[in-house]
């Protein structure tokens, strides 16, 4: 018995010996912040002087569509026909627009359909298509390098952009929001001036924002906005009402605030000098909004930000 009690002694000593794992890990420890974010004091800029100036959201002309599977000799089209897929440029942290479905494992969202439907006019398989994950830093440099044929990310047409990269005409209208916490008081994009906004690297909501706000956090993904904004990391999330659309469907503790008070008219990124396909996918564009294609695209995935609207007019230069 005396063993015993020995042992039972030498134990609850050995238990109790070190801290406790409160005293390990403080409950205060501050929230690791995301891979790669920084923060931001002036507007990116690829060039010295003023923004250049040029009626961005006018495209290339399309003619008739060739058939499915017939694409014209020695067009860009058939080089993607004889490869045996469309490569496209897509997101996977964009819920609503480009997503990873996480039962099916499936990209889908409103830009991968629209990415689909010019697989599906080049070899009359939607299916044949290979979907590449960019980041909104990634796009134009994975056109300039050939890696893509295509870029369907929430990508807005700008006269600066378009230095770099052909687009298509406009296929969605989207326009600059904020996203806050349920009773944060703001209310929109004038309430940012003590505030921490954060936003993705290489957009157009970057530059948007970083004058209006405190401090300007820049992060890879509008998802690790999101854990920010969740974490208390940051006051407020800033870009287009598609992409807080999807965020806010994510978190029914956040809300969408305020006006738009940027217009983001979205295009299909081309690689520069390839005008055939530019107006291949015009064309499939027009096809779209002809059918009804757009407008069962839009019920699909952004009937949150209300009815579908008119799908926006092609406008062309020639």
């Amino acid at each position: 018995m005396r063993r015993l009690t020995l042992v039972v002694l030498l134990f609850a000593s050995a238990c109790s010996a070190g801290p406790a794992p409160s005293e390990i890990v403080p409950g205060n420890a501050p929230a690791p912040q995301p891979a790669a974010a920084s923060t931001v004091t002036a507007a990116p800029s690829s060039s010295v002087g003023p923004a250049p100036s040029c009626d961005a959201t006018a495209s290339l002309r399309p003619g008739a569509l060739p058939a499915a599977g017939q694409m014209p000799a020695g067009s860009t089209m058939e080089r993607i026909l004889k490869r045996g897929r469309l490569i496209a440029g897509v997101d996977q942290n964009s819920y609503l627009m480009g997503f990873r479905n996480s039962f099916t494992g499936e990209i889908e969202g409103f830009d991968v359909d629209v990415a689909r439907q010019i697989a599906k006019a080049i070899f009359g398989d939607e299916k044949k298509v290979q979907f590449k994950i960019v980041t909104s830093a990634e796009r134009i440099p994975m056109l300039k390098s050939g890696q893509v044929d295509v870029v369907v990310r929430t990508m807005t047409i700008t006269c600066e952009r378009l230095k770099d990269v052909d687009f298509s005409q406009v296929y969605y209208q989207a326009g600059q929001r904020v996203l806050v916490r349920r009773s944060s008081g703001i209310t929109g994009v004038d309430s940012l001036k003590d505030k921490r906004v954060c936003v993705a690297s290489g957009s157009t909501s970057l530059g948007n924002v970083v004058n209006r706000a405190k401090t300007t956090v820049s992060v890879p993904n509008w998802t690790d906005c999101l854990v920010m904004l969740q974490q208390g990391q940051t006051d407020a999330i800033s870009t287009d009402d598609t992409i807080l659309a999807g965020l806010a469907a994510q978190d029914p503790y956040t809300e969408v605030v305020g006006a738009r008070f940027t217009e983001e008219p979205y295009g299909v990124g081309v690689p520069k000098g390839q005008d055939d396909l530019v107006r291949f996918v015009n064309g499939v564009l027009e096809q779209m909004r002809a059918d009804g294609t757009w407008s069962g695209i839009y019920g699909r995935w952004l009937n949150t930000l209300g009815p579908a609207p008119a799908p926006p007019a092609g406008r062309y230069r020639d």
